[in-house]
């Protein structure tokens, strides 16, 4: 997906620095000046979506919102933040499609954040939390993340839930979805803008598209959210396995599946990383008793995948699925077995054939427990983290950070926030060795008083993939989540510029 978070009056801004620091006149006859490089700059806003964390009215949901300290001369200064803001609010919920839009629900959303460095947290209990938009300006934009966590102890949609809250975009790809008797699936869209959005939800089952029953596209009016259950969006018979593409006829929202199953539990599934010819799927805890892997293929070609598991000691074919062949259109589905043997690990999937490399997105859904105490959670492709990332609400314990190095090897720092409530922040760079995952329990800021941040900066070498593990146990019940670390884009490439007087002569 695309993360597009810098504004237009940022882009103005820049050229405009930068253009006036450039001398209107040249002598003449002197040569041009020689083309500068590109300037990377800071984002100037950023906007999250938060889906309606839950219809439970046991359900207690907390909400952790955190924007990472700067760099060089910033990363110890509050300057300019003081004017800054990150900010949460309502949407109103629009119910199911075509449906008005209702006044928002009465809850308490994340305090304003006010300065980098320090995780800003609040709570809602029961029903009554509402979806919720917002948006970071100035020195708050660059890295601003909110982490959604809910514990529903009882009833079909118990477990721990997680997500983090979503930048809005056009394009959003769901594999492990399912529309069986047993889930409940729900697509949730939220539209930050001033006017309304029309999006378009597609399902691809084993045998391609589903029959849509919508034909005109979801109106999701402004400042508003709608949750749409994927069975009411086809007529075809129940599907395991879904697919599903959320895209928009004009606007932009946020999107993310609530999944919800009988028998299993429930977790928030986030979308993949952008179609692609490798997908590393990172941070199966190593206790997993079972492990599905779905893959869609959206061109117009095959793809052949050679699965691989990259443990911390290096990368292995599996015994259950050594290979996968997802046809064009249509959604691949496996089942691997006793996939972990009691070891942590990533699942890397690459071109049987390197020479043809056809785009595809995956997820995985990894269940751990056993019988009526099993819970589940999502695991899509992620990108790699080609700058910083950050996944807010750890807690003192409970927390795994799992980090891959599928080719070559890499070097990360890692950073623990202060708390939100006290605690000094505490760094850490770590050395990763090629095709290898390395799981650890991350660093803890001293004196931690409340809820903090990981932040994950890649240092060096190749690509790496992370992700975070929550683990709350709950009456013998593992309850548990897992969050990619999605690079947080929080700067941008900006061209260099000069004035050229010479449009203006004669």
């Amino acid at each position: 997906m695309k993360r597009t978070t810098l504004s237009l009056i940022a882009v103005a801004t820049a050229l405009a620095a930068v253009t006036g620091a450039v001398s209107l006149t040249a002598p003449d006859g002197a040569a041009a000046p020689a083309a500068q490089a590109p300037t990377r700059l800071p984002v100037e806003r950023s906007s999250l979506l938060c889906p309606a964390p839950s219809l439970s009215e046991v359900a207690e949901t907390t909400y952790t919102s955190y924007t990472p300290l700067g760099t060089g001369k910033d990363r110890n200064s509050e300057t300019g933040a003081k004017a800054a803001g990150a900010e949460l609010k309502p949407a109103a919920a629009a119910g199911t499609p075509g449906e008005t839009a209702k006044k928002p629900k009465t809850a308490k959303a994340p305090a304003t954040v006010t300065k980098t460095g320090t995780p800003v947290t609040a709570e809602s209990d029961g029903a009554t939390a509402p979806a919720l938009a917002g948006t970071a300006n100035g020195a708050l934009a660059p890295g601003w993340t909110v982490q959604q966590t809910t514990v529903n102890p009882a009833g079909g949609a118990r477990g721990l839930l997680g997500t983090g809250c979503t930048a809005p975009d056009t394009d959003f790809w769901f594999p492990a979805a399912s529309t069986a008797k047993q889930r409940q699936d729900y697509v949730h869209l939220t539209n930050p803008d001033d006017s309304a959005a029309v999006a378009d939800i597609e399902l691809y089952g084993p045998e391609g598209a589903l029959k849509s029953q919508i034909t005109e596209g979801i109106p999701v009016p402004a400042h508003s959210s709608v949750p749409v259950l994927l069975p009411t969006l086809t007529g075809d018979p129940a599907q395991q396995d879904v697919t599903v593409h959320v895209t928009t006829r004009s606007g932009r929202v946020g999107a993310v599946i609530g999944a919800a199953d009988d028998t299993l539990g429930s977790d928030w599934l986030p979308a993949s990383a952008d179609p692609s010819g490798t997908a590393v799927l990172p941070g199966i805890p190593a206790d997993a008793t079972s492990v599905r892997l779905v893959a869609y293929a959206p061109g117009d070609d095959d793809a052949d995948l050679k699965v691989q598991l990259v443990t911390p000691t290096g990368t292995i074919v599996p015994a259950s699925a050594s290979s996968l062949h997802v046809k064009s259109g249509m959604t691949a589905a496996v089942d691997m077995k006793d996939l972990m043997r009691g070891e942590p690990g990533s699942l890397l999937l690459t071109p049987s054939n390197p020479k043809k490399s056809t785009p595809i997105v995956a997820a995985l859904q990894v269940v751990r427990g056993k019988g009526e105490k099993r819970e589940v959670a999502f695991i899509p492709a992620a990108g790699p983290v080609e700058g910083r990332a950050t996944v807010a609400d750890n807690r003192a314990k409970g927390s795994t950070l799992s980090l891959t190095a599928p080719g070559a090897a890499a070097e990360v720092r890692i950073t623990a926030s202060a708390g939100s409530q006290g605690g000094t922040p505490v760094t850490k760079t770590l050395k990763l060795k090629a095709g290898t995952t390395t799981t650890l329990a991350p660093p803890v800021p001293e004196g931690l008083k409340g809820a903090y941040a990981l932040t994950v900066e890649h240092v060096s070498g190749g690509p790496v993939h992370a992700s975070r593990m929550l683990e709350l146990p709950s009456d013998g019940i593992p309850m548990f989540t897992i969050q990619n670390f999605n690079d947080d884009r929080g700067t941008v490439e900006v061209p260099a510029a000069r004035q050229n007087l010479s449009v203006l002569d004669d």
